[in-house]
């Protein structure tokens, strides 16, 4: 039988960005330096592919701390942690490493820096994110105050309108944020912003490709897990940007393919945790089904790069 003719969008940029990878290798390099078993407090990233390859490699995942053996290596995930969380494994002696994304510590700097000013916190982010956790942990409870919407901000109950500062979770939506943004400064004329946008340039490039994509495509398709939040966000931009059907996959078995019945066109993009090699799986599924063309829409050229902590490039 003849296949029927596909056009396939490749987003570009996609995939790992340059925190991913640094964190993916962090755990890799500390098995290799300390051997297994070394704990990982939470998903290293969002990618159940990712964790369960680290895990066959003898990383164990913990939710917390205090499942954590004192004499062995502990590894914070690339979302950033509580204050509290290096402190304890300091006071317990732990060989610990932090894999926090240097973008979320950025943030993590920034909000301390308006704290020592007097100034208290409002964040743009979602409930309950280990981002978001990690980022309003860094102070003392009750000076970082979180919005999730532009709702949120009409009832937001501050110290003193006077002095208040924001910072965003750097996965959020691009234009999602800047809606919440704008009705905090009008709100509060006197809030201080970031100096340079919190939202990470991976999140920002992602988005901006969906964006220049999604009008030229049937369907999309975001690779990504359904608690990535960057992944997610590419999805509702997807639709947004006038792409009648966006799904999030997290394998080539999660495609519905009736769903996607009579189309001409896909496009294809995957979150900032989501490696290249799923992204692979779900084309040659594509392949299987159909004549594919395929045309790549590229709106970046990414070449950042962020180095490991010393303490593991130091020999043993």
């Amino acid at each position: 039988m003849t296949k029927p003719p596909l056009t396939l969008y490749l987003a570009a940029p996609r995939g790992f960005c340059a925190g991913v990878d640094r964190a993916i290798k962090i755990v890799e390099m500390a098995l290799e330096k300390w051997g297994a078993p070394v704990f990982v407090r939470h998903e290293i990233v969002h990618n159940k592919y990712v964790v369960d390859n680290l895990r066959d490699k003898g990383a164990v995942f913990v939710e917390e701390l205090d499942q954590c053996p004192d004499d062995r290596p502990v590894i914070f995930s690339a979302h950033g942690v509580p204050k509290a969380v290096p402190a304890a494994a300091a006071a317990r002696k732990m060989i610990y490493v932090d894999a926090t994304c240097p973008l979320v510590s950025k943030v993590h700097i920034e909000a301390q820096r308006h704290h020592d000013n007097g100034l208290q916190m409002i964040m743009i982010g979602h409930e309950g994110h280990p981002e978001t956790v990690g980022t309003m942990g860094q102070l003392p409870e009750g000076e970082v105050l979180l919005v999730e919407t532009v709702q949120d901000v009409a009832h937001v109950t501050v110290r003193d309108p006077e002095q208040l500062a924001f910072v965003t979770q750097t996965t959020l939506s691009v234009d999602d944020t800047a809606d919440i943004v704008a009705a905090l400064q009008a709100r509060f004329p006197a809030i201080v912003g970031p100096h340079k946008e919190d939202i990470c340039y991976a999140t920002t490039n992602r988005q901006e490709a969906v964006k220049a994509l999604a009008p030229l495509a049937d369907a999309m398709l975001v690779v990504g897990a359904p608690n990535s939040s960057n992944s997610r966000r590419l999805v509702e931009v997807g639709t947004k940007a006038g792409c009648s059907y966006a799904q999030l996959v997290q394998r080539a078995t999660d495609i519905d393919w009736r769903a996607l019945e009579g189309i001409t066109s896909i496009g294809i993009t995957a979150g900032a945790s989501a490696p290249e090699t799923l992204v692979n799986e779900v084309i040659d599924a594509f392949h299987d089904r159909y004549n594919v063309t395929t045309r790549t829409v590229e709106t970046a050229i990414e070449n950042v790069e962020f180095k490991v902590p010393r303490v593991l490039r130091e020999s043993a």
